[in-house]
């Protein structure tokens, strides 16, 4: 049995049973891939893969169970490299953050650059995507944890992290009725306008939607999109009035746009950390993480993964 194998085996489960396309990510041939595949059920004495022809159709009950164990071998098969790399190249490796574009646009630029200049050898990646599309991002060992608002709590495999709170404003062309009202803005005033705001998905849209809802209003939101930038850009076209997270405007690029504070209307939301429960992160790591959560110090972070450890010795 070997470590490639269960890689092939796992590669095609990911990429939904088709072999050519486990082959073009792997770099290898379908070939290959097939008879290592083959090999190893002939060592195993099941059949893993149940297959028309040629063509694999389904997983076998068996092969259910071989590729949950093989999942786990080749994630610690990872920690254990990362446990190397930890002692013998201490500065140096590699950190894949995958995030929200609003987070990435503007919670995480002063971190990174901070990061960058205490680990300036340390190979950042920063992959983008919806909430869900990042957590299967760190669930599938592709990056090493998640920052985003939404979707962290729904992935059993995750442990979760609270990073810090945020809530939103209004965000309307300047000179807007909005803008010169003498009173505190309420829901209702928003109501009367088109809406433009995030992607059910993305940035807290459900205490956006549960706000309404409380009030018995239906918002005409006209346009949603995944893109902080993207809302902007149309409500300065006029379209109508843009719910943003606060953090997300900026007096001097959105010089033709006038933020009102809505935080009175909607409940926070929360950022959070998403980590495979089964990670080894490196010393790095917890500097990252600590930089964007000051008080996630490296000791509140192993106590979180050391929560969720089936394997861990907890006391008593």
């Amino acid at each position: 049995m070997k470590l490639q194998q269960l890689r092939y085996l796992v590669e095609v489960a990911r990429q939904g049973l088709n072999v050519s396309e486990a082959a073009e990510k792997l770099h290898t041939s379908q070939p290959g891939i097939s008879k290592q595949i083959r090999l190893l059920e002939d060592e195993l004495g099941i059949q893993v893969f149940i297959r028309n022809g040629k063509r694999v159709v389904s997983v076998s009950e068996p092969g259910k169970e071989v590729l949950k164990i093989a999942e786990r071998i080749l994630r610690e098969a990872q920690n254990l490299k990362r446990v190397g790399d930890e002692f013998s190249r201490e500065s140096e490796g590699a950190l894949t953050i995958a995030t929200t574009h609003t987070q990435a646009r503007y919670a995480l630029p002063q971190v990174i650059a901070e990061f960058v200049r205490r680990h300036p050898k340390v190979r950042l990646s920063l992959k983008q995507g919806s909430p869900t599309q990042i957590c299967e991002m760190v669930v599938a060992g592709e990056a090493d944890f998640a920052i985003a608002t939404e979707g962290i709590e729904l992935y059993k495999e995750l442990a979760m992290l609270p990073c810090c709170k945020w809530n939103r404003s209004v965000v309307v062309p300047n000179g807007h009725p909005l803008s010169q009202l003498d009173r505190p803005l309420t829901l209702a005033d928003i109501a009367a306008y088109p809406v433009i705001t995030y992607d059910f998905a993305f940035a807290g849209r459900s205490k956006i939607n549960k706000a309404f809802a409380e009030a018995g209003l239906s918002p005409n939101v006209v346009l949603t999109a995944i893109d902080t930038d993207v809302i902007k850009t149309y409500v300065a076209l006029g379209l109508g009035v843009g719910i943003i997270a606060s953090m997300a405007f900026e007096p001097e690029r959105d010089d033709k746009l006038t933020a009102i504070d809505a935080a009175h209307l909607f409940l926070p939301s929360t950022t959070k950390i998403g980590i495979r429960k089964d990670a080894y992160l490196r010393g790095f790591a917890y500097t990252f993480i600590e930089l964007f959560a000051p008080h996630l110090h490296r000791r509140e972070v192993d106590a979180a993964l050391l929560a969720h450890d089936p394997h861990a010795d907890h006391d008593d």
